[in-house]
Formats: structure tokens, C-alpha cells, sequence
């Protein structure tokens, strides 16, 4: 049975569909053609050409984790971050997040981009065989980067098994990724065990031109 949730699998195949990620190949079902026509972010992320098919990847993996798809129009506190931070769109906190303003899926996604850029270029510079995996592996790690930032990629086991040249091995070290703090506890969050979960299969399984 497959670790990757329907809802975050049609968004990919809509990706596919709307990019040269699908290779031709891919079995795409009407809720991914319904996605693709109907979600402006996906279509945002597909339709710009200064970003890689990795970053594009993991946008649309982060907007299923962060928000399943839905993009929250005015900033709110997340009461389940670390220090309740004032939060927007794709689980965006810090510089941009302004409060009271309204952010459409447009605007969300200019005001991710730069920050899944920062990214992409962090997990470059720490991963030896980065030119070598394919764009749903790269997505992964762009995603682990912008979810965990790079010092912790910087210092895992993950990192030390992909320079080792164990891929697979480091794909697995995902669902271990799965506590959160909770009132100071650290606590396994059901998200981030899906989140683990599902990029390890996507990372050891997923290809361009297919999926499983």
C-alpha cells in the first residue's frame, strides 16, 4: 500500500501534466486533470520557467503538507508551532508574513519561491551526488531543507548515507523525522510521520517519465 496520500499524488501527476516532468508516461486519473485546471499554486509552480523541476517538486509537496492544497487567505497564529508564529499560506512564517493583508495562491507562491530556492541551493552544496538524482529525489531533500533547514540536514545520518552513496538508505531516514514540539514535550506528530513517510517512498521510488 502506498505511503503517498491520494491528494498529494494527483497534485504531482497535475505537475506532470502541466510540465516536461511526466515524460509522456505517466497514467494521469481525472482528479489530476481536475487539479491541474483548478488549482491556481500548481499552476503557478508549473508555468514558471526560472525554477527546476526539484523546486517545482517540492512546492507542490509542501503546499499538500502545509496546508492539503488550501491556501489560508490571511495570516493566522500557528498554535502548533514553536513560539506561535504568525503564519501564512504554505506554513510561512518570518519576512512577508504580514498581518491583516490577504494572500492569493499568486501571491503565495512568489512569496514561497525564493525560500524553496534557498533551498534547493543549501541541499545542493551539502549533497555530493546532487547532479546525479533525479528531480523527485532532489524534491525530497529541498523539502526536508525547507521544513527542517539545513543544519540539520548538514549533521544527519541522512545526509552521511547519500555521500556514502547509499540513496536508498538515506531515503528511508525520512519517517524517522517525526517529533515536534508540543507545550515542551517532544511529541510524534501524525503530519510529520506522513510527511516521512511519503518521501521516502517518493524519494527511493518516484522517477521522472512515471511513478509506481
Amino acid at each position: 500500500m502506498s505511503a503517498v496520500p491520494d491528494k498529494l499524488r494527483a497534485s504531482l501527476a497535475a505537475l506532470a501534466l502541466l510540465t516536461s516532468i511526466g515524460g509522456g508516461t505517466w497514467a494521469v486519473s481525472e482528479a489530476a486533470r481536475l487539479e491541474s485546471e483548478r488549482n491556481a499554486y500548481i499552476q503557478a509552480v508549473a508555468t514558471d520557467p526560472t525554477t527546476s523541476a526539484a523546486v517545482k517538486v517540492a512546492m507542490v509537496m509542501g503546499s499538500y503538507y502545509e496546508s492539503s492544497g488550501k491556501h489560508i487567505g490571511t495570516p493566522y497564529v500557528d498554535k502548533l508551532g514553536k513560539g506561535q508564529p504568525l503564519t501564512v499560506c504554505n506554513g510561512i512564517t518570518g519576512e512577508g508574513v504580514v498581518a491583516g493583508r490577504w494572500y492569493s495562491p499568486g501571491d503565495c507562491y512568489l512569496l514561497e519561491r525564493k525560500r524553496y530556492l534557498q533551498a534547493e541551493r543549501e541541499a545542493q552544496a551539502l549533497l555530493t551526488y546532487w547532479r546525479g538524482y533525479d528531480p523527485f529525489v532532489q524534491g525530497t531533500f529541498i523539502d526536508f531543507v525547507h521544513n527542517k533547514g539545513s543544519a540539520h540536514l548538514a549533521a544527519s545520518t541522512m545526509r552521511r548515507k547519500a555521500n556514502a552513496g547509499d540513496l536508498a538508505g538515506a531515503c528511508r531516514e525520512n519517517p524517522r523525522w517525526n517529533r515536534g514540539t508540543v507545550k515542551g514535550v517532544s511529541t510524534v506528530l501524525p503530519g510529520l510521520q506522513l510527511r516521512g513517510d511519503a518521501n521516502d517512498e517518493i524519494c527511493r521510488e518516484w522517477r521522472v517519465g512515471g511513478m509506481p
